[in-house]
């Protein structure tokens, strides 16, 4: 049986495999920077999942979930996700505060209560930051999207997540009203990594580079497949 500690490390492991491209692997460093944890602790828990049959490790490639670590990590990623939704749809928190919270809050909700929260946040397809919710089946939708940084100036698109918890760029993000389902025009793009400017709605901004890269955006079509 798996712990709550087991549970957060394969969602993780999922997370930073999703948007890799017919590639499962993922390395053991990637998932230590992703938990903010040292290389020996990820060590071991990395031991456990495996010797428990969630996980796989090939030399040279790195680790891999099984499909009964698929289950497990789609379920947690579930209901972290809906209880985000829940925080900031029904509870009113802003989309910047309720990542740590929905962790703290997830950990002793059962099933019942998350499919409740689902069900009052009116089942929704996204958690608040436009990351896909996988069904209760444990299938997961597949995103589309690009780095703002990489797309064509001048083109409309939707604004699909913000790859970050940062709570500050979130917050800003927020304050110029960029957020997922979002329409916005890139306008400009500075050379030399310089600043991008967009116009969502009647409104212009300025977005440095670096969040740009966060901020990930696809056409109307792309954006309802997920």
């Amino acid at each position: 049986m798996s712990t709550d500690a087991m549970r957060e490390y394969l969602a993780e492991a999922y997370r930073l495999a999703y948007y890799q491209v017919n590639d499962p692997y993922i390395s053991t460093s990637a998932l230590a920077d992703a938990k903010g944890v040292s290389a020996p602790a990820v060590t071991r828990m990395v031991q456990r999942l495996r010797e428990s049959g969630y996980l796989e490790h090939e030399p040279y490639k790195g680790i891999r979930l099984t499909p009964q670590g698929e289950r497990e990590a789609l379920l947690e990623i579930r209901k972290h996700r809906l209880v985000e939704r829940f925080l900031v749809d029904v509870m009113g928190f802003g989309w910047h505060e309720v990542h740590d919270h929905a962790d703290d809050f997830g950990a002793n909700a059962s099933e019942m209560l998350v499919e409740r929260m689902n069900i009052l946040s009116g089942k929704p397809r996204r958690c608040p930051h436009g990351e896909p919710i996988p069904a209760l089946d444990g299938k997961m939708p597949r995103v589309i999207d690009y780095p703002l940084n990489d797309v064509a100036v001048g083109q409309e698109y939707l604004i699909s997540r913000a790859n970050t918890h940062d709570s500050d760029k979130l917050r800003y993000l927020d304050a110029m009203g960029l957020k997922p389902s979002m329409r916005m025009v890139l306008v400009e793009r500075a050379p030399f990594h310089g600043p991008l400017q967009v116009r969502a709605g009647d409104a212009l901004h300025f977005i440095g580079y670096e969040l740009a890269e966060v901020l990930r955006v696809c056409n109307e079509q792309e954006f309802e497949m997920a």
